[in-house]
């Protein structure tokens, strides 16, 4: 009699839980505005010429370990290349080594993984090489950026993870509730962020992220300069800031506002320049010599003419392998033509070429 009323609980429990899901789905079905804006876009990818891509899955393989989920993707003056990954032992967020990173040479032979058993690597996001060859770690779910000089030795540390007995003490201890979803961030810490770039000065610019909503500019030494956006969708407010790329050429600062489907383009003071629509949802951003590229979650580049913003090309990637979603999570630009390209849920890098 017992087993069976647990049983009948569980039962309710999923009816329960599974009308919820129907719900939440047809509310997002019959969002009259989500509507509008896709097939505003599918009409613009109709009305836009389709490139024409070969993609290749990479064969990196890790001695006795797995790759796992490819969050970041980069590559050096050498051609090795950097994946940022969520694989390690630890597993929960905010965990020792539940997140790695790991270097491939140009043959995409394994050479070694970077600071293992990192405090900072808990939950990977992006990996950026700069001009120097410096390898910059950006951990989501630590609230660090962590840069390495060439021969992996830790050369600067940008915000701080949370310490865990705060959390305890907060919210269990006390029992607090967490009432501020999207804080206005303090200068010298992130909240969830994303991404980094630079200009050409080596001024450093950060995407600050998932709770904060902002854009963070830094001194190459690290001084905090300035930020600029609060959490909406109106001037100078954002909605998920999810990558980041800079034209060092130009001087303009590409930021994915990815929950309000828009790049938002500033000067690197951080002034206002410009929006950019018609990219899906932007996750992740590259600007080459000729264009500034764009990478929706759902496979889908697009190639913007680095001058006027205006897309000229687009191309589906990544179908075939039983996912739809974070098909792209990041994207590095080794020239005008070859993209590659790190996912969340295909554990893969894919080598893009557009014809």
């Amino acid at each position: 009699m017992k087993h069976s009323s647990v049983l009948f609980s569980l039962l309710v429990f999923c009816v329960v839980l599974a009308a919820g899901a129907l719900r939440v789905h047809g509310q997002r079905g019959a969002n009259p505005e989500a509507q509008a804006r896709q097939k505003q876009q599918l009409e613009l990818e109709g009305a836009t010429p389709k490139l024409q891509i070969t993609e290749e899955v990479l064969p990196l393989t890790i001695p006795g370990h797995t790759i796992g989920e490819t969050e970041g993707v980069s590559r050096n003056s050498k051609g090795h290349l950097f994946v940022y990954s969520r694989t390690g032992t630890g597993g929960s967020s905010r965990g020792g080594t539940a997140a790695e990173l790991f270097e491939f040479d140009e043959n995409l032979k394994f050479v070694k993984l970077w600071g293992p058993g990192n405090y900072a690597a808990s939950f990977a996001h992006a990996v950026r090489v700069d001009k120097y060859d410096n390898v910059w770690m950006v951990d989501e779910g630590s609230n660090m950026i962590v840069k390495f000089d060439p021969n992996g030795m830790v050369r600067m540390v940008l915000g701080r993870k949370p310490e865990a007995i705060d959390y305890l003490e907060k919210y269990v201890e006390r029992g607090e509730k967490d009432t501020e979803h999207y804080p206005v961030g303090n200068v010298g810490t992130f909240n969830r962020q994303t991404d980094v770039a630079w200009d050409a000065q080596d001024n450093i610019f950060v995407a600050d992220g998932y709770n904060n909503s902002r854009v963070v500019k830094l001194a190459k030494d690290g001084t905090w300069i300035k930020a600029v956006g609060t959490r909406g969708s109106g001037p100078n407010q954002f909605n998920t800031v999810h990558g980041i790329a800079v034209d060092a050429q130009q001087g303009l600062v590409y930021v994915a506002d990815r929950g309000n489907f828009r790049i938002q383009v500033y000067d690197t003071d951080l002034n206002f320049n410009k929006t950019i629509t018609g990219i899906g949802a932007p996750w992740s951003l590259q600007v080459t010599s000729k264009y500034i590229y764009s990478g929706d979650g759902t496979g889908k580049i697009y190639q913007l003419d680095r001058n006027t913003g205006k897309l000229i090309g687009w191309a589906q990637t990544s179908l075939g392998r039983g996912q739809s979603g974070c098909l792209i999570h990041s994207l590095h630009a080794q020239s005008d033509n070859i993209l590659y390209k790190g996912s969340c849920s295909q554990w893969d890098v894919e080598k893009i070429t557009i014809k």
